[in-house]
């Protein structure tokens, strides 16, 4: 198997949940699973893409997931499987209702509310695409960039992901000198096509929503993925689906923070296809916390 189809392999397995039917209260119960990797902690959008499918599983195939709120309460330990408890909160006429837990051993690590809605003919527009992107075939591949660096954190960015990220604004994976702006743009895809439903595509791009999210907030203080003693943790996450789409085509990320205080850092994200019809969008709020802030 190549290297491309294996972490695409790798996000299907985890999403494909096993249902437990011994194990139900007021909840549909899943169980979900982590792929190894080199974290001391369950990557996030993994736990959000697993709870979007643990809900889809509950409603009509015909409804699809166009929203999530929801908070990160707890590290997800990668070395234990996840459960996800999904409560019916209401069906009605054109949306469904769910609320989603994430539980290792007995406590939630993260609770989500989601909505699904039946197919509906209505006003449309959108914001424009903001910028000008090169293809990102012409742009380098996270390998190219990091891939010669000796460190299983770098080896697992580079060949390991199941999605292919190209930088439009300088990546900040190591140290280097860069414009400070609030503002990041990346091209992403899955590495290998991905079956023909678009609830998994759905859930793949909110896996892919959780990769970047916070990167502005760096970038607008100078600051890289490896400053010394950064810490860095998601707090919530909301998500609005509002175009069909494919997550293993080119999708445009278009980030930005409007504000970060109190440790606290805000991103914002917009997803656009390379027609530019813009297809999610994203907000996620962060702790973002340096050593010298405590100075």
């Amino acid at each position: 198997m190549s290297e491309e189809l294996g972490t695409t392999q790798m996000l299907l397995d985890l999403l494909n949940l096993d249902g437990d039917d011994h194990a139900r209260t007021d909840e549909d119960i899943f169980v979900g699973h982590t792929p190894s990797h080199t974290f001391g902690r369950v990557f996030g959008g993994q736990v959000l893409a697993q709870s979007v499918v643990a809900a889809t599983r509950t409603v009509e195939p015909s409804r699809a997931v166009h929203s999530l709120h929801g908070y990160f309460l707890r590290p997800g330990d990668p070395n234990q499987n996840i459960t996800f408890g999904v409560q019916r909160l209401r069906d009605g006429r054109s949306f469904s209702a769910r609320r989603v837990h994430a539980y290792q051993n007995g406590e939630p690590i993260l609770s989500m509310i989601t909505s699904f809605q039946e197919p509906a003919q209505g006003i449309e527009h959108h914001d424009p695409l903001p910028i000008s992107a090169p293809d990102p075939e012409t742009l380098p591949t996270t390998a190219e960039l990091i891939g010669h660096i000796d460190h299983p954190v770098a080896r697992e960015w580079a060949y390991q992901r199941p999605f292919d990220v190209r930088h439009v604004t300088d990546a900040i994976y190591l140290p280097h000198k860069f414009e400070k702006s609030p503002e990041a743009v990346v091209w992403l895809r899955t590495t290998a096509k991905l079956p023909d439903d678009p609830a998994l595509h759905r859930a793949a791009l909110a896996y892919a929503s959780d990769y970047m999210l916070l990167e502005p907030v760096l970038r607008a203080h100078g600051k890289t993925w490896v400053h010394p003693g950064l810490s860095v943790a998601s707090l919530d996450h909301a998500m609005w689906w509002h175009r069909d789409f494919r997550a293993d085509e080119w999708l445009l990320y278009v980030l930005h923070s409007p504000s970060a205080s109190s440790a606290r850092g805000l991103g914002t994200g917009q997803f656009y296809d390379r027609e530019g019809t813009l297809v999610a969008t994203v907000a996620q709020e962060g702790m973002v916390r340096l050593p010298e802030d405590s100075l």
